[in-house]
């Protein structure tokens, strides 16, 4: 009999979830741990990989014993990621020699500027897709092999393993046995060129990578191998792995060409379908696979920004404003306006398509009666804005005309910013009906490689939207509301 349950992975930058999906994509049941991160300098941003594993194994171990049921039904594992994030390990031992160098993190500014300015983005933008900027994981691992102690000498004799965090849950799964990513993660590391399908070695020599430590190249439907049964009761195939954005373009079914989907989680993520032909964007935008199946690669322009629910949680955990997150709409709605007040959450640096790595978060046009409900609902506005500058973007890039937004993330429970968003960008927003689409689409890749879903078609057909935005905000109310915070971003660059 067809096993037809699947257990998504989705270890993300501020916790380590496990989902068990049914074949119609319906939450069957679900176990999270919040993950520390650690700030050790300014600008700085670490995890621990022993807690991402620890984590992620307590969380499918607890989700298996909560639903036995369905985990004696389980078809194959889905693997989803925080893209980016660094992690280098003893491939004897499996220890890291350092902590896991968060996406976020901007410690290698100086370094992608003097790249830059040696006159090396070009090329790198020409193989890669990307702008060089500290996001990527090259420069992170540069950094480890050159500022660790030992770390480069083990490197060159071949005793360490590098990998992005999927890998490294790949690996450790596998109890050492599958050292391999997919096609999306491996776009993200600055070493991958994504027009070729393979390890650079220009790349690799720009930074001084030893192409040893690189993991193997699959499709995003693959066989990535099986879990040691000791970990999990018994051996599960792992069937589909996908960075964290483009898994979220399988679950919001984006695909065909113009297509676009949002995620709202720590920061914030649009990309755009654009079919099977590599582009450069011509407006600070990112180039990436949205998915390679059957060694198949289609592309999306993508735009990325390092805060969004991040700047949430600032305001409760920094500032104090409320306990709960949600309670963040009920403040925002208390008040007509912002009072003047915009806060552009520069917090790491700015993203697409400023790309500024030293800018810092600006809170803006306070006075004397302003209140925490103004500054909340300035924080959540900015969410809006943040798209507008990526829309534009893209639509300036591709030519075409955004004709619906597909939303999604923690953030989009938030009905006040699901409207805001639309009412900004006059385009209507669509909210799925499984909201955990990251997750789904790594369930749904799995599912592919199992024989769950027999093509694309099953998991366009599967989506529905449960809620829909249409704008409503007259054409002079948004346009001085977006100039007001182009000039505030203005004020941040300075």
């Amino acid at each position: 009999m067809q096993k037809t349950t699947i257990l998504a992975i989705d270890q993300g930058t501020t916790s380590s979830r496990a989902i068990l999906f049914s074949a119609s994509g319906d939450i069957l049941a679900v176990r999270q741990k919040e993950l520390e991160l650690f700030y050790p300098h300014n600008g700085w941003v670490e995890q621990d990989p022993v807690n991402i594993w620890n984590d992620t194994l307590w969380a499918c171990r607890a989700v298996m014993e909560d639903s036995p049921d369905a985990a004696a039904n389980i078809a194959a594992i889905g693997i989803t990621n925080q893209r980016e994030t660094t992690i280098v390990w003893d491939r004897k031992t499996g220890e890291p020699v350092y902590r896991a160098i968060v996406w976020q993190d901007r410690r290698t500014a100086d370094l992608c500027q003097k790249l830059k300015k040696a006159g090396h983005e070009d090329a790198v933008r020409s193989k890669t897709g990307l702008l060089l900027d500290p996001y990527f994981s090259g420069t992170k691992l540069a950094w480890i092999l050159d500022n660790v102690p030992g770390v480069r000498k083990r490197a060159d004799a071949g005793d360490l393993a590098f990998g992005t965090v999927d890998c490294y849950l790949l690996w450790k799964l596998t109890g050492g046995r599958v050292h391999a990513t997919d096609a999306t993660n491996a776009a993200r590391t600055m070493l991958y060129n994504i027009v070729t399908q393979e390890w650079d070695d220009d790349l690799l020599r720009l930074l001084n990578i030893p192409r040893g430590l690189l993991p193997d190249v699959r499709d995003n439907v693959a066989d990535f191998g099986a879990t040691d049964p000791a970990l999990l009761g018994r051996s599960f195939t792992i069937g589909g792995m996908a960075g964290d954005q483009q898994a979220a373009v399988v679950g919001q079914a984006c695909f065909h060409d113009g297509m676009v989907k949002s995620t709202y989680g720590t920061g914030c993520f649009a990309l755009m379908n654009i079919g099977g032909t590599f582009r450069e964007s011509k407006n600070r935008l990112l180039t990436t696979p949205a998915y390679r199946l059957n060694g198949d690669i289609t592309y999306a322009i993508e735009g990325s920004i390092f805060v969004s629910g991040a700047a949430v949680q600032w305001l409760r955990d920094g500032l104090g404003l409320f306990r709960q997150a949600s309670e963040s709409e009920g403040l925002a709605t208390s008040v007509a306006d912002t009072n003047g007040v915009y806060l552009v959450p520069a917090f790491t640096g700015m993203g697409a398509p400023y790309w500024d790595a030293d800018a810092r978060g600006l809170l803006c046009g306070i006075t004397r009666d302003v209140t925490a409900a103004h500054i909340t609902r300035a924080a959540l506005e900015a969410q809006a804005y943040q798209t507008r500058d990526l829309i534009g973007a893209m639509e300036a890039d591709t030519g075409k005309k955004i004709d619906i937004i597909r939303a999604d993330g923690g953030l989009v429970a938030n009905k006040f910013v699901c409207q805001f968003l639309a009412d900004i960008l006059n385009c209507p927003v669509d909210i799925p009906r499984v909201a955990e689409t990251t997750a789904l689409g790594a369930a749904y890749l799995a599912g592919l490689q199992a024989g769950v879903y027999n093509g694309l078609d099953d998991i366009t057909n599967a989506w529905h939207a449960v809620r829909h935005y249409a704008p409503s905000m007259d054409v002079d109310t948004r346009d001085d509301l977006y100039a007001g915070w182009r000039k505030a971003v203005e004020r941040t660059l300075l």
